[in-house]
């Protein structure tokens, strides 16, 4: 009896040593990560590894049991749960504080892709910004650190402590819808310097910038969502060209990466995807490259990842092997799927898989215990009066309209008085054609008496045909190829054409005969308002197409 109570005693006492240990310690992260990790089973240690997402506005039953049963390591924020920005700010303080109960009072990763432009998973009253390739139009790194600064102070309000950005995908395949916009450009090195800038602006707000999409997807028009993309691109070209922005943002500390999932079939990593490559992300990434932060994959339930691995689990197995830290699933897993149980079980069987996770869990500790401790933290609980005075955000709102007026590039012609500035008078009857409501509204500010045409297949293109016959100038908002289709209509009329483009200006290429065109490269309300002032003659519109075409005059 006596040693029955002496052991039962020792592993108390084991056990107190063990849960002391606490995130909130003081001392080096590596050295207390490391300490984090020997003190876990290996259910803590795999939980750190799992990033999951949750469907609707309200958090889950089921993430809410990963999070207080597992204490997973961290959560993702999709559009769709983001349409109340004071709801969302109370789910994350709901679920930090749930995280922050466990046993060694971890916080999570609260991420989320707010790139700015057109991805902007966190709407709301969040800014709409001019985004990545406005950034390499106006060309100045302080405004790339800008960008990354006032959108990270926004994510700090709501608790979110780690974004999917900067995209350093570089504009390479113009047939590309996925990218276009989101890329700072087609120079890498430039993509380089301001990839480094915007982390650099991340970092003072707080949040953990993560550069994606590794090794690049900028060199294929296909969406990794729904197949897995090849890029033909031999290493030797990715070395120049795509891994540039990753080789800079490396030797600048970047904490975080996403891997994409890509195949490379002419690099040793064959038709695998970059994504569950060791080759990518051991030997080239770490090995050559040099990079110290975190890997985390794209959704490992995009059909590129699960479609070449046969499942989900298998996927989650592979990429963790191959050199990723934290696997993120987009909806949220029963309890005891197989993507858990089986991760498990090859802990237990596989001492090499197992030292594999506690290493991955290592790495990701050492990042929170970086960036989530200190002043200079994103607060665990967001305040929900900030939420109502600090969105958006009162600085960010006059840097976004000044980048949009910077970024403003007139396409065409450069210099001739006939047709910029375009003033009321000598426009004459003026027909606004777009599907934008921003683009209406600042195109009536600007020509008061012009009528507005919104285009569209049901009401068919005869009948816009018929609206602009009546018009002598027709400003056009384009964006994507059905507009350029309905835009082409207009060729035979002996009319003055503008173009607005907006997003990519790759269409502007396909439209040579055209009287004027101005690119701007989003559709936020203070890209349409920089547009139409650039047509007034009020901005000089200087901005530089951000990567080389084949414009015709």
């Amino acid at each position: 009896m006596r040693r029955l109570l002496f052991v039962t005693s020792f592993i108390l006492f084991l056990s107190t040593e063990i849960f002391s240990l606490s995130f909130t310690d003081s001392g080096d992260p590596a050295e207390l990560a490391a300490a984090l990790v020997e003190a876990m089973s290996d259910e803590q240690a795999l939980a750190q590894t799992f990033m999951l997402g949750w469907v609707g506005a309200e958090p889950s039953p089921l993430i809410i049991d990963w999070i207080r049963d597992r204490n997973i390591g961290g959560i993702k924020i999709f559009g769709w749960n983001t349409g109340d920005t004071r709801r969302l700010a109370e789910t994350v303080g709901s679920l930090q504080s749930a995280s922050l109960k466990g046993p060694f009072n971890i916080p999570l990763f609260v991420a989320t892709d707010q790139e700015g432009g057109w991805i902007r998973h966190v709407k709301g009253s969040t800014s709409e910004t001019p985004g990545n390739m406005a950034i390499g139009a106006s060309g100045y790194p302080r405004d790339a650190y800008l960008s990354g600064y006032y959108i990270g102070r926004e994510l700090s309000v709501l608790g979110i402590n780690m974004n999917f950005a900067p995209a350093v995908d570089l504009y390479t395949n113009r047939d590309s819808v996925l990218i276009g916009p989101r890329a700072f450009g087609d120079d890498p090195v430039k993509a380089g310097i301001l990839g480094t800038a915007f982390m650099k602006g991340q970092e003072a707000a707080g949040v953990i910038p993560t550069a994606k999409h590794y090794p690049g997807h900028g060199d294929t028009d296909l969406d990794s969502h729904g197949v897995l993309p090849r890029i033909d691109a031999a290493f030797e070209a990715l070395w120049d060209r795509e891994l540039v922005p990753y080789r800079m943002l490396a030797k600048e500390g970047l904490p975080a990466v996403m891997s994409g999932h890509l195949a490379f079939p002419n690099t040793p990593a064959a038709s695998t995807p970059a994504s569950l490559s060791s080759w990518f992300l051991i030997d080239v990434l770490r090995d050559k490259i040099g990079y110290r932060g975190i890997v985390i994959t794209d959704d490992l339930m995009m059909n590129g990842a699960t479609t070449w691995a046969g499942s989900l689990s298998r996927a989650a197995k592979q990429a963790l092997l191959a050199g990723n830290d934290i696997i993120m699933l987009s909806k949220t897993p029963n309890l005891f799927d197989p993507v858990w149980t089986s991760l498990l079980a090859s802990m237990k069987d596989d001492a090499e898989f197992r030292t594999r996770v506690r290493d991955a869990a290592r790495r990701s500790l050492a990042i929170k215990l970086e960036y989530l401790r200190g002043d200079n933290k994103v607060p665990y609980v967001p305040d929900l009066q900030k939420v109502e005075t600090d969105l958006p955000d009162p600085g960010g709102a006059a840097f976004f309209l000044d980048l949009a007026a910077r970024s403003v590039t007139i396409i065409r012609p450069k210099d001739d008085p006939a047709v910029f500035p375009l003033h009321p008078e000598t426009a004459g009857r003026v027909l606004l054609a777009g599907q934008y409501e921003d683009f209406f509204a600042a195109g009536k500010a600007a020509y008061p008496e012009a009528r507005s045409y919104w285009y569209s297949e049901s009401r068919g293109a005869a009948d816009f045909v018929s609206q602009a016959r009546n018009a002598d100038t027709v400003i056009f908002c384009l964006s994507d190829a059905d507009g350029l289709a309905f835009l082409r209509r207009l060729a035979p009329l002996e009319k003055k054409v503008i173009v607005l483009s907006v997003l990519s200006p790759v269409y502007l290429e396909r439209v040579p005969w055209v009287d004027g065109a101005v690119a701007v490269y989003s559709y936020a309300r203070e890209s349409f308002a920089a547009a139409f002032s650039a047509f007034l003659g009020r901005i000089s519109g200087d901005g530089k197409l951000p990567y080389s075409a084949a414009l015709h005059e």
